[in-house]
């Protein structure tokens, strides 16, 4: 049995004396592998097939591949098939094959990504089906083309590297993949930096993508952190190409001594007292806040043998507290003189600069307070006879002042005495019995009669002095007062003080005289363009005042004649707003009612409300009032009752407030609103609305001659 297959081989056709279609050629030949060649003689070769190769992403579709053929049957007589991936199994369509020719074509593009090769099987068959040739395996590789661009494996590289680092010193690695063939060209990448924002201080290896360090000074208090733009790219750097950054962190190392930001530091603080911090001493440190580089120690080198002081460190602002760990006397010494030195907790580097701050001057002055007189012996004990007489003596308390350059006098009294059986001399301390102790008292316990007897100084006062200049006015100070028991106790206590240039008297010089007068108040320029600003006031007011009276109409036009100086629409103040409804101590608005309703509404036999603030003895029943007789008589009869009740000693003025129950029935007289009258509003007069105040002289405006 012979196969004849065209296949895309050169030397091995040619030395098997074949002719083949391969690709890129129109007209594939034909393979008769059964005929010998003339120089080969009648040698029987094995049947060996190279694959075929097909470049992906081939366009020109259907495409030649290569044409099998078998001579046992005549041309036509024969059929072929092939089977396999790309034909009848997923991906199918890829391939197909003339039954009667046997030329087998492409019929989709390939991806060498997805599918870098495809196994065939060939078959020949006569037209009944059955078998001419042995199936034959067919294999189809598909060449690879430039295109996928690379890809980093990441887009952003994180890395940190130590400030200070020496050249060489490896960082990471910026790695990147390429989906096409490895073996090729088209896969082969090279990296490089684009990037990296100023000098060239990083490098990296373009085969395998290493970043190192290439110059040395490294220092992370000028640049903390450095991002790199990367690229790579295929085709050994001449292909596709893409980019990703590399953002490395420089990690700090103590570089940088701490300083303190002065030479000297002036502090003050109080004697007595121990546990108090006395002020704050601020350094510099450029490494890392927070990491042990950047943190601070302290250490007292000179100036307190005593071991009165310590330095501790504010872990938040890095400052050093200087504060008293045992109590300072200011009679001893008033001022220490300390030499305070700084470092950090993590070692210096030996390349390091020294800090040129790394001691300061802490010149502390002691304060003077008032202390407490001390008794040398405490407690005294003392023995005397049983039932000894009053006047015996007892002993001498003798305390001395701490307060040694104070002039204090000191006095003493008795603090414990249950019995009041001592005496003591409030000048020298001399203490005596004053009555006979009986044995039975119950303050004597197993012989012992305890008494608590207390010294006192005189310091009264203090002293307030200026240490620098201040600027003149009225300074709020705010004092401390405490005192020396045990707890102490202590009051803040604002202060006024008023700091002006003195005559010889001692009283300040005009231009300070405001501010020393009380600080609040004004300067002589000030008060001048005040008393300008009134009287400017009272000058406009004046013409305004003489204009209005101008315009007053006569006493035959007003409503209410005399009414003009007895408006009541003033606002007032009173302590006592009544009594609501249940108030009887109302104002009497009889008063006010019509005569003819008076009769009808006065209880024969009842009493007139009594006013509070009134005698009895005072009270007079009002007599009956006329009529008026004309609408002019109005405002005399309001005016009237007004007076008449005002001076009712029974009951309340007339302006208190006050709730009634009853409104009465009406008045005799007429209505006083011209809105009612038959006459048109053309035809009446409001110019007497404005005698009647300022409530009406909107009225007056609105409905006034212009």
């Amino acid at each position: 049995m012979d196969v004849a297959l065209l296949l895309a081989v050169g030397l091995l056709a040619q030395s098997l004396g074949l002719s083949l279609g391969v690709p890129r050629q129109r007209r594939p030949s034909t393979l008769y592998p059964w005929r010998r060649a003339p120089a080969l003689g009648r040698v029987r070769r094995a049947w060996v097939i190279p694959p075929i190769s097909v470049s992906e992403n081939h366009k020109r579709l259907p495409y030649p591949l290569v044409q099998i053929k078998s001579d046992k049957q005549p041309l036509g007589s024969v059929i072929y098939s092939i089977q396999g991936p790309g034909v009848d199994e997923e991906p199918q369509g890829v391939f197909s094959i003339d039954k009667f020719t046997g030329k087998v074509f492409l019929n989709a593009m390939l991806d060498r990504e997805k599918t870098d090769r495809f196994r065939l099987r060939a078959f020949a068959l006569d037209r009944g089906g059955a078998t001419l040739e042995e199936p034959t395996d067919l294999e189809i590789v598909v060449v690879d083309q430039n295109d996928n661009r690379p890809v980093f494996r990441q887009e952003a590289f994180m890395a940190r590297v130590l400030e200070g680092a020496v050249p060489g010193t490896y960082v990471t690695r910026a790695e990147a993949t390429d989906a096409d063939d490895p073996e090729t060209d088209n896969a082969a990448l090279r990296y490089s930096i684009l990037e990296q924002g100023g000098a060239q201080v990083f490098s990296i290896d373009e085969y395998t993508g290493d970043i190192r360090t290439v110059q040395v000074g490294l220092d992370r208090e000028v640049v903390a952190v450095y991002n790199l733009t990367l690229q790579v790219a295929d085709m050994s750097g001449d292909g596709l190409t893409a980019t990703a950054s590399a953002i490395i962190t420089l990690e700090d190392i103590n570089d940088n001594a701490p300083g303190f930001t002065e030479d000297e530091f002036f502090m003050e603080v109080t004697e007595a007292v121990s546990g108090v911090d006395v002020g704050r001493l601020e350094v510099e440190d450029r490494d890392l806040p927070g990491s042990p580089n950047w943190a601070a120690r302290f250490t007292i080198l000179e100036g307190d043998p005593s071991g009165h002081f310590t330095v501790r460190t504010d872990p938040k602002t890095n400052e050093g507290v200087l504060s008293v760990v045992k109590p300072l006397d200011y009679e001893r010494r008033d001022q220490y003189d300390l030499t305070v030195a700084v470092q950090n907790e993590a070692p210096l580097q030996a390349a390091a600069p020294r800090a040129q701050r790394g001691r300061a001057r802490i010149h502390v002055q002691v304060q003077d307070v008032n202390e407490a007189p001390v008794f040398q012996e405490n407690p005294l004990r003392t023995s005397l006879p049983e039932g000894a007489l009053p006047g015996t003596p007892v002993a001498t308390f003798s305390a001395q002042d701490p307060d040694t350059q104070q002039l204090q006098r000191l006095s003493y009294s008795k603090d414990y005495d249950p019995e009041d059986w001592l005496e003591v001399d409030g000048a020298t301390g001399w203490v005596q019995t004053q009555r006979v102790l009986s044995p039975a008292s119950p303050f004597l316990k197993d012989g012992w009669y305890r008494a608590i007897i207390l010294a006192r100084d005189d310091v009264s006062h203090a002293r307030l002095r200026l240490r620098h200049q201040v600027p003149e006015g009225l300074h709020r100070l705010s004092l401390l007062l405490r005192d020396s028991g045990q707890p102490p106790q202590q009051r803040e206590q604002p202060l006024n003080v008023t700091v002006c240039r003195c005559a010889q008297d001692g009283v300040c010089l005009p231009g300070a005289a405001a501010r020393h007068a009380g600080g609040a108040g004004v300067s002589l320029g000030a008060l001048v363009i005040m008393l300008a600003s009134i009287v400017l006031l009272l000058l406009l007011a004046l013409p305004v005042a003489l204009v209005t009276r101008s315009r007053r109409p006569s006493a035959d036009k007003g409503f209410l004649h005399g009414l003009q100086d007895d408006l009541r629409d003033n606002i007032l103040n009173y302590d006592e707003q009544g009594g609501g409804e249940e108030d009887q101590d109302a104002y009497d608005i009889n008063q006010l009612r019509h005569p003819a309703e008076l009769a009808a509404l006065r209880d024969p036999l009842g009493r007139p409300p009594l006013r509070r603030d009134a005698p009895l003895s005072r009270v007079r029943p009002q007599p009956p009032r006329l009529l008026p007789t004309s609408p002019a008589d109005i405002a005399d009869f309001i005016n009237d009752g007004l007076e008449v009740a005002d001076s009712d000693p029974s009951v309340p003025p007339y302006d208190t407030a006050l709730i009634y129950d009853y409104e009465g029935d009406g008045s005799m007289a007429g209505t006083l609103s011209s809105i009612l009258s038959s006459l048109g509003d053309e035809d009446q007069d409001y110019s007497y609305l404005w005698a009647w105040g300022p409530r009406f002289a909107r009225l007056a405006d609105l409905y006034g001659p212009p």
